[in-house]
């Protein structure tokens, strides 16, 4: 209650609001976070959650946890990954929905503020593995706007599948739009 009542707090006093939300019925889910170009966005991110209720987890590099505000993101749902090794991020993530009743992990496909080419197609994979729902979320700047956006179930036709997301990130005003691409297919 008191960090939804510190969240409100916050969009207001930035000019902020939140647009959709997540359905009660969504048990288990993967939370698209995109675009992601600026330290700002946890801050809308997490606060947007925290608005709607929602008990999230979150993918945040290693060296974060392992930081003096480590406790912080571990509080906040982190769920530290090393972005430098070849550790199977997907097979983690669906043991995750698997051993858990009711379980949203919120991800950046980009993998990094910095412009990377394309997206990671990892939560796509965990997804369609898990058989759960794939929630996009965004955060518009120029709007000043999060907004919980579609919901789909991965058919396994990426390619297909991945027409929506385009549709829905296509007209997202990133903080920092030369670093944001919505090479996804």
């Amino acid at each position: 209650m008191v960090m939804k009542t510190i969240s409100r707090l916050y969009f207001w006093l930035t000019g902020w609001r939140l647009e959709g939300r997540l359905s009660p019925d969504i048990k288990k889910c993967i939370m698209v976070a995109a675009p992601h170009t600026s330290n700002y966005d946890f801050g809308y991110s997490r606060a947007a959650l925290y608005m709607m209720g929602c008990n999230v987890r979150y993918l945040a590099k290693k060296e974060l946890l392992n930081s003096p505000l480590g406790f912080f993101f571990r509080a906040t749902g982190a769920i530290g990954v090393e972005r430098d090794s070849s550790q199977n991020m997907v097979s983690r993530l669906v043991e995750m929905f698997n051993q858990h009743e009711k379980l949203v992990i919120m991800l950046a496909p980009e993998g990094s503020r910095k412009l990377k080419g394309r997206w990671k197609t990892g939560f796509y994979h965990a997804a369609l593995q898990a058989k759960v729902p794939i929630v996009l979320a965004s955060l518009d700047y120029k709007k000043k706007v999060a907004n919980v956006g579609p919901v789909f179930h991965p058919t396994g036709n990426y390619q297909q599948d991945m027409v929506l997301v385009k549709e829905f990130y296509q007209d997202v005003s990133p903080r920092y739009s030369e670093k944001f691409v919505l090479d996804i297919c």
